[in-house]
């Protein structure tokens, strides 16, 4: 028998006995399909399912504002779905929330805190949430919600009367309106993929394509993602794209088509932007059917993967078009990103710029503090920054994780702050958080794969980064640098020279190792144009420095080998 503490969510869905009566088959379907929709975003925000029974749901989170946020961003999506549903058919949730023990003995869960979760989620509206007092003292001010103060219940079964607050998502929705409003930020619905073979079968395939990009896409916790039953209702109707992104309410559209010929298959996927219905970014993949399954899974992380920077891409092109003194968080996140990846010589100070007005627009904004840490540090050379910039980075990479402790981005961030302090295993932790919790991001799988490299486990770590590489058919420069660094501790020179080449602007730390792969080649004049450059742009190089404040090789060995390019590149010692 275990106890713990834990904030605990009870569901269940208003007037389920009517909807099975009318139509037992469709509303066991319907619910099927909420269920889908609802476990990923438990999950996403840290909660564990802990019972079904019937068309009710009891979750445990280790922290009541995960559990008050997934609760509230469930209402609300679940509303936006039954914006379109006919009233007949609707299936609507109440729930409740509190703060209390859980028993866990065996298979059974028992305890205080589900009953009080099971009567509050009772006094719920439909499309509402009801929450105890203690737990309404501990989210205050920390998530965008009204809460409406129902006075002190007396329970069914429970000794003491508890203070009720609630909230309902219908009733947030102001004023009312026929039709969802656009997100500010990024938005998208993946329409049923086509199946061309002509075979009825085949749809199960393309079906199980389509999903998997959907729930792929669910992870990326900056897009809003329609789901599958909402995307699915407008199969086979004569509706035109924009006509349904405006009846979803979404930014942008995915629709797509499968083919299989024999044992060969094609998928063509195509991103639109709904209000235009143009065509953005469209993509053919050619696979070969070994595994129908492995394939699935293949074409959607890749699809997935390719898809969030095509997005990202189209939504910063319009808010260029902005004037600057109109922009909100999210818009300044996404112009400081375009120059934080961009090489001109200030770029990163005017990333910086946005990142610290998006934070100054929305303190709450954990993705603006995890990219302000960064540019804080790229400003003095990344790992070459003093120790203290590193410390105020550290302090606002903490901020962003305690903002958004399920964004896998700021333990990326994190992770990137304990390695500038040579913290490999802090550093290691944080790096496999990131790819668990969002395992479709070919960044974050590059980023662990760097780290293990620098850690001296070669063979895992280039595994990662190579699934980084497929995931990411148009990867940014900078996974070149991270390719050669793993290729030149393998002693693969040439491939190493080769990748670090491919960098456009390279500075002295790209420099002195492209000079060690050309030393170890016995490219004599190579290394010396380049050992010149070096020395122009840092007169006071010397290879004991560079190890100090930019090489962050943990192995003895591998440190040793690049020690001997930079030594046999004549650089002063």
């Amino acid at each position: 028998m275990r106890r713990h503490l834990a904030a605990i969510l009870a569901a269940d869905v208003a007037g389920y006995s009517r909807l099975m009566g009318e139509d037992e088959e469709g509303t066991v379907k319907a619910l099927h399909d909420q269920h889908a929709i609802m476990f990923p975003m438990i999950r996403a925000d840290g909660g564990r399912v802990i019972n079904t029974a019937g068309d009710s749901i009891l979750a445990e989170f280790d922290s009541v504002v995960g559990a008050v946020r997934c609760a509230v961003g469930m209402q609300k999506l679940l509303a936006e779905q039954n914006a379109i549903i006919p009233d007949s058919r609707r299936l609507a949730f109440r729930m409740g929330i509190t703060q209390g023990e859980i028993v866990v003995d065996e298979d059974d869960v028992y305890g205080e805190g589900i009953n009080v979760a099971a009567r509050l989620q009772a006094l719920a509206e439909v499309d509402g949430i009801a929450i105890s007092g203690r737990v309404h003292e501990d989210v205050a001010g920390k998530l965008d919600v009204e809460w409406r103060e129902a006075g002190e219940q007396t329970l069914k079964n429970i000794a003491r009367p508890v203070r009720v607050w609630r909230w309902s998502a219908t009733q947030a929705q102001s004023p009312p309106r026929a039709m969802p409003v656009v997100s500010d930020r990024p938005s998208i619905a993946v329409l049923p993929f086509d199946n061309l073979s002509g075979q009825a079968e085949e749809t199960v395939f393309s079906d199980g394509v389509t999903e998997d990009i959907i729930t792929g896409l669910t992870h990326y916790r900056s897009l809003f993602v329609i789901a599958r039953n909402s995307s699915f209702s407008f199969r086979g109707k004569p509706t035109s794209l924009v006509e349904i992104g405006r009846q979803l309410g979404v930014s942008h559209l995915l629709e797509g088509s499968i083919r299989r010929s024999g044992d060969r298959i094609r998928i063509t996927a195509q991103l639109i932007e709904a209000a235009t219905g143009a065509h953005i970014w469209a993509e053919r993949y050619d696979r070969s059917l070994t595994d129908i399954f492995a394939v699935q899974d293949e074409l959607a992380r890749t699809i997935v993967s390719t898809l969030v920077g095509r997005i990202q891409d189209a939504r910063l092109q319009r808010s260029l078009r902005v004037p600057t003194t109109s922009l909100d968080a999210y818009d300044c996140l996404l112009r400081g990103l375009a120059h934080y990846r961009g090489f001109a010589g200030d770029d990163n100070r005017k990333a910086q710029e946005m990142f610290a007005r998006a934070v100054e627009l929305d303190p709450y904004f954990a993705l603006a503090h995890a990219n302000l840490a960064m540019t804080h540090t790229a400003l003095y050379g990344h790992t070459a920054a003093p120790p203290e910039i590193i410390d105020e980075a550290f302090v606002m990479a903490s901020r962003a994780l305690e903002l958004d402790p399920q964004e896998s981005h700021c333990h990326r961030v994190i992770g990137t702050m304990w390695l500038f302090r040579r913290q490999y295993h802090a550093a290691e932790q944080h790096f496999r958080r990131a790819v668990e919790l969002n395992p479709n991001d070919a960044d974050r799988r590059m980023g662990l794969g760097y780290l293990l490299v620098l850690r001296g486990k070669i063979d895992e770590g280039l595994e990662r980064m190579q699934e980084a590489g497929r995931l990411n058919p148009f990867p940014p420069v900078w996974y070149h640098a991270r390719f050669g660094v793993v290729y030149y501790s393998l002693g693969r020179f040439a491939e190493a020279a080769q990748e670090f080449s491919e960098i456009p602007t390279p500075g002295y730390w790209l420099r002195a190792r492209l000079a060690a792969c050309d030393a170890q080649l016995g490219h004599a004049t190579e290394v010396e144009a380049l050992k010149a450059a070096i020395l122009e742009e840092r007169p006071d190089f010397s290879i004991a420095e560079f190890f100090r404040k930019d090489i962050l090789l943990e192995r003895a060995e591998d440190r040793e080998l690049l020690r001997e390019g930079l030594i046999k590149a004549g650089l002063p010692e």
